[in-house]
């Protein structure tokens, strides 16, 4: 439906991400319903506004209800801890790392000191690698199924999934160990 639904998903996917509903669905969605490179760039701008709402939210109308849905969780406090000294650098790895769940993330740097515009670029530059193989695996979903495939565009689909879950699964553990060595520093 053209500019339109683009305008529709972007809503969708601000208030889903409001409202805890993970975004890696919608993601999905942007590829199968608008291919890669669209809904790349897409979702890049729908995700960014979204985990900026959130955080928005989070700072200045839902702070108390985020402190009692954390409570005096040892490791988020320790993430916490981490954010006030690293800023920027643990939005970027924690966006690259699956560990915690992007949504309840947004809220959570919101109770720091964080300044917004360096959360907002972070969270951006930091959620492209995940949102380029979820749009990706989505896109897959749009395949031309009016003709026949070939057994080499197979290979080439299957060797793109492998490479691209082999990247994401090598890109989260480094920064899942890197997230870990920054929270025992803290």
């Amino acid at each position: 439906i053209g500019p339109l639904g683009i305008l529709l998903f972007i809503l969708c996917y601000v208030a889903a991400t409001l409202i805890l509903v993970p975004g890696f669905i919608l993601t999905l969605g942007a590829g199968a319903a608008f291919g890669l490179w669209k809904g790349f760039i897409l979702v890049s701008l729908a995700s960014t506004l979204a985990a900026s709402a959130a955080f928005l939210t989070g700072r200045y109308l839902a702070g108390k209800w985020v402190l009692r849905k954390i409570g005096q969780a040892p490791r988020i406090n320790a993430l916490k801890d981490a954010i006030e000294s690293e800023g920027w650098k643990i939005v970027v790895l924690t966006r690259l790392s699956p560990a915690i769940p992007y949504t309840m993330l947004n809220y959570i740097f919101s109770l720091t000191s964080l300044r917004f515009t360096h959360y907002a670029i972070a969270s951006w530059i930091g959620m492209m690698p995940g949102t380029l193989a979820y749009v990706y695996l989505g896109s897959l979903g749009n395949l031309d199924t009016d003709g026949e495939k070939t057994v080499i565009e197979w290979m080439l689909i299957g060797a793109g999934i492998i490479a691209t879950v082999t990247v994401t699964v090598l890109i989260s553990r480094a920064a899942t160990r890197e997230m870990a060595k920054k929270l025992e520093e803290n």
